[in-house]
């Protein structure tokens, strides 16, 4: 039986390298490179036990909170991708907007200190994105849709454009900060851990929204909309889905959640700027292809992964290398992961969903 199982992987790998070309050849060499250097700076790091339990659970905590406010992200992009198979490129400053619309109105409400002026800052940020974002699709996509040229990603970017300097205009080019507020002013002890309460609310805060957004896709007609027109749209205009409208309420739900997470952002960081939606944004897209692009609970797992590997992968990777302050390259970390996530599964961890299109 070895002497069987032995021949047929000698045939499969001659089969393999007869059929390979050189460009399989440079992919592999770059897949095995990559698994000899992450597995090295992870022998080195753990071997130097710089940190202890308690700085890993840290580690752990910060990075769920991070990929709560990225997955929130990724499900605009993972959603549009899968309904038009666009990209809203306006989307990270869709995510931006919604921060600074909340911060109009942070001061009364924060002075009440209750969880009450916590939730109503959500709100305003999500009606703010969603308008944002209803705006963006009825401006910079509708017109275009049935064209088939790259004019509604062109419009895109110049709508993000428009609202960063907009939101420059009226808020100045500096950051604005978010005061404390009372009720997520503290720490919750979990053994060796103090964790600041404001990371668990944004931990469940995010997991509630994406929650209701799969109630909301599975088990409602809208939702059932919205997956008919994801997987065919001219099929399911003619069984009497309206597609505009459910690509319309497409991008709405998509701006609820990137407003969303803009203000669980700032109640995090505390500070926030004209332009930070890029550079978030382009985290937040970076999710949706981990995942899977068009595939939402691809995206939300995505958005976790990255979140973890920014958090964890300065410590666990970098500092066996003796590199001084590993922290400051964890945008390399993240976006590293992205590049071996596409060299070893370019259709991202779930696969790709797409909408139908006929030729």
């Amino acid at each position: 039986m070895d002497v069987g199982k032995a021949a047929a992987l000698h045939i499969a790998l001659a089969d393999w390298r007869r059929r390979s070309t050189w460009v399989d050849m440079v992919m592999l060499a770059l897949r095995v490179s990559l698994l000899v250097l992450v597995s090295a700076g992870l022998l080195l790091s753990l071997a130097h036990n710089e940190y202890s339990a308690a700085d890993w659970l840290s580690f752990a905590v910060f990075g769920l909170t991070l990929g709560s406010i990225y997955a929130l992200i990724s499900l605009g992009y993972t959603m549009v991708y899968g309904v038009l198979r666009m990209i809203n490129f306006a989307h990270g400053d869709v995510f931006m907007a919604g921060a600074f619309g909340a911060l109009i109105v942070a001061d009364p409400l924060i002075a009440t200190g209750s969880l009450f002026a916590v939730l109503a800052l959500i709100a305003v940020g999500a009606a703010t994105s969603a308008a944002i974002a209803a705006l963006i699709e009825r401006v910079a996509y509708r017109p275009f849709r049935h064209r088939g040229t790259l004019a509604p990603l062109i419009c895109a970017i110049g709508v993000s454009f428009v609202l960063q300097y907009t939101v420059r205009g009226f808020f100045g080019t500096g950051s604005r900060a978010y005061h404390d507020i009372p009720v997520l002013d503290g720490v919750v002890i979990l053994g060796p851990l103090q964790v600041p309460l404001v990371q668990l609310f944004v931990i469940l805060a995010a997991l509630l929204a994406m929650g209701a957004l799969h109630l909301l896709v599975q088990h409602t007609r809208l939702g059932a909309s919205m997956r008919a027109v994801a997987e065919d749209r001219e099929t399911a205009a003619l069984m009497g889905i309206n597609a505009d409208r459910v690509v319309t309420f497409t991008f709405l739900i998509g701006g609820v959640m990137a407003g969303t997470a803009g203000v669980l952002y700032a109640l995090v960081f505390k500070q926030i700027h004209a332009f930070m939606g890029f550079a978030i944004g382009i985290k937040g897209f970076a999710a949706a292809v981990l995942g899977g692009i068009g595939n939402i609970p691809g995206a939300m797992v995505g958005g976790f992964v990255l979140g973890l590997a920014e958090s964890f992968g300065p410590a666990a990777l970098l500092s066996g290398f003796g590199i001084p302050a590993p922290y400051q390259l964890k945008d390399a970390i993240a976006y590293g992961l992205l590049v071996i996530i596409l060299i070893f599964r370019p259709q991202g961890i779930f696969g790709e969903r797409l909408a139908v299109k006929r030729m």
